[in-house]
Formats: C-alpha cells, sequence, structure tokens
C-alpha cells in the first residue's frame, strides 16, 4: 500500500480550506494511506489558520505549518517537502476541492515504477453560460485535452518522494516537478478521471493577471531548467481548439474573444520576462477564484466542463 502526504499551500484561503480539509479527510481510498495532510500557510492574516487549527483538533493526520511572510507557492511548497514522510507526496492549490475518489485515482498510476509524477483532471465550476464561464471552461477542456497526448499537469499533483525541494523561484511549480521528474528519466502519467474542483477568473482583469503570470513562468522555466510544457506549444493549443470548436454563433465569437484573451495574456507575460525582467514567483491574488462550491454531481465531459492554468 502506498503512503502519501498531502501538501496544502495556503494565503488567505478563509473560503475554502475548511471544505478542503473536509474533502481530503473524507476521502474513499482502497490501495493507499494518506499519513500526513501538511497546511503551510504563508502569511495569511484572515482566519484560515484559526480554521486549520480547529480541524488539527479532529484529525491527527493534518498539521499546520505557519511562514510569518509571505515568500512565494515555491517556498512554502519546500517547507511543505522538508516536513513530509511518505512513499509519494501530493500538491494541492489551497483553492480547490477534490473529488472524493481523487487520491486513489490519481495514485493508480503509481503501480508501474516508471512513473515519477502524476496530476487529475480540473474541472471548474464556473457557469459556461456567462463569457468569462465559457473562457475558463474551454481552456480547462483543451488542457484536458491535451494532456491526453501530452501530460500537463496541475492544480493537483502526486510525485514520488524522491522530489525533496524545487527552485524557489519558479512562479510554475507543477512544471518545475515535471522538468525534476523526467530529468530524472522517469515519466508522467494523466489520470483524467481523478477530479479536481476548482474556479476560474471571473473577470478579464483577474483572468489576464493569472495568464500573465504563468506564461512569464514558462518561459523562465525553459531558460533556467530547460523544460516546456505541452501547452505552450501554439500548434498542440490550435490543433484541440480546432477538435473542440462547435459552429454555434455563440460559440464560435466567445471562442475568438478567450483565444484572444490568451494571446494578451502570453503577450503580457512575455514582456514581463523580458522587457521588465519580471519574475512572478510571489504574485497577487485574484479573489475572483476563491469562492468555491463543489458541485455533488458533475458530468466532466459536457460542454460546460472543461482553461489552460499553466
Amino acid at each position: 500500500m502506498l503512503t502519501a502526504s498531502v501538501g496544502v499551500m495556503a494565503y488567505n484561503e478563509e473560503q475554502n480550506i475548511g471544505k478542503l480539509l473536509a474533502a481530503l479527510t473524507g476521502q474513499s481510498v482502497q490501495n493507499v494511506e494518506i499519513r500526513q495532510i501538511i497546511v503551510v500557510s504563508s502569511g495569511s492574516v484572515d482566519r484560515t489558520d484559526d480554521i486549520v487549527r480547529e480541524w488539527v483538533a479532529k484529525d491527527e493526520r493534518i498539521s499546520l505549518i505557519r511562514q510569518e511572510s509571505r515568500e512565494g507557492k515555491a517556498s512554502a511548497i519546500n517547507v511543505f517537502l522538508d516536513a513530509a514522510e511518505a512513499d509519494v507526496f501530493i500538491l494541492e492549490s489551497g483553492d480547490t476541492i477534490p473529488a472524493p475518489d481523487c487520491v486513489e485515482r490519481m495514485l493508480a498510476p503509481f503501480q508501474d515504477p516508471g512513473v515519477g509524477m502524476t496530476g487529475g483532471r480540473p474541472v471548474p465550476v464556473d457557469d459556461p453560460n456567462t463569457f468569462m464561464g465559457f473562457v475558463v471552461n474551454m481552456l480547462w477542456r483543451l488542457h484536458h485535452m491535451l494532456a491526453l497526448k501530452s501530460p500537463k499537469l496541475g492544480e493537483m499533483v502526486a510525485f514520488r518522494s524522491f522530489v525533496r525541494s524545487i527552485p524557489p523561484d519558479t512562479a510554475v511549480d507543477e512544471a518545475s516537478i515535471e522538468a525534476l521528474v523526467v530529468e530524472r528519466g522517469m515519466s508522467l502519467a494523466y489520470a483524467p478521471e481523478a477530479i479536481i474542483y476548482n474556479k476560474g477568473a471571473s473577470t478579464v482583469g483577474d483572468f489576464l493577471k493569472q495568464r500573465r503570470r504563468i506564461y512569464a513562468g514558462h518561459i523562465w522555466l525553459s531558460k533556467v531548467q530547460s523544460y516546456e510544457v505541452s501547452t505552450k506549444k501554439v500548434g498542440g493549443i490550435l490543433s484541440v481548439l480546432l477538435e473542440d470548436l462547435t459552429p454555434a454563433p455563440r460559440t464560435l465569437c466567445w471562442t475568438l474573444g478567450g483565444v484572444f484573451l490568451e494571446f494578451v495574456g502570453r503577450l503580457l507575460g512575455t514582456i514581463d520576462y523580458y522587457v521588465l525582467k519580471r519574475n512572478p514567483y510571489t504574485w497577487e491574488v485574484s479573489q475572483s477564484t476563491k469562492s468555491l462550491d463543489a458541485p455533488a454531481t458533475h458530468d466532466p465531459g459536457s460542454r460546460g466542463a472543461g482553461a489552460v492554468d499553466g
């Protein structure tokens, strides 16, 4: 039986941290033992730490490590990696919620000793009948279609415990771990049945804030770790976009709008990296992504289930 240590990186996550810990402690597992759930709270000034302490009192697997100041997500991950003790380490963003069987399904590929890292399928709860909700669903659906062909892992990932640290100045932590795993000669595996619910940006400003930061991070990754994620390659994205496209007038208009926003985000990220010399490993939080309620049931294959966030 595989043992797992879960790391939750949190900064002002009072709206979601309780729901996340409830989902983690209630996981349905058969071949996995969740040995630790470590919350690293980086300079939180809301009720995040108090809520985690309430959970610490209820479940001995949960612990809280507090960073007094916010030093970036990679720094928090390294704090977790230093404290983790298990066969496999799991990273989960503090603003997501895993489905009840997510951990079991995500760790199933580790039965193959050649697999070094896995990731589940992020499914947004955003309403696809609004423009930004449509864009978020479309982009995560494209992420899923690309990952089926060439794994690109994010939002919640698992990896073997030989990874004990990541570059502290990376803004794309999961991709940096991918690079370390591939460098080790091990493979990546996408587990599409391991569902992680998330919420995308509901404003254009928050969307562009995310996209420029991620793209600047991917440029940094290619320069520093000599690694490129599959979603950085325009040809692959265009291929699945055409495959996904439907001819309905509103769909066509909103798809073009989403493509334009992604282009602008990548352009801004390029300017950030090459012109402004910014490496956004500590970034401004997008507040519109923080209010998340996972649906009781959800069909990730529907047109509303589908943004490439990494």
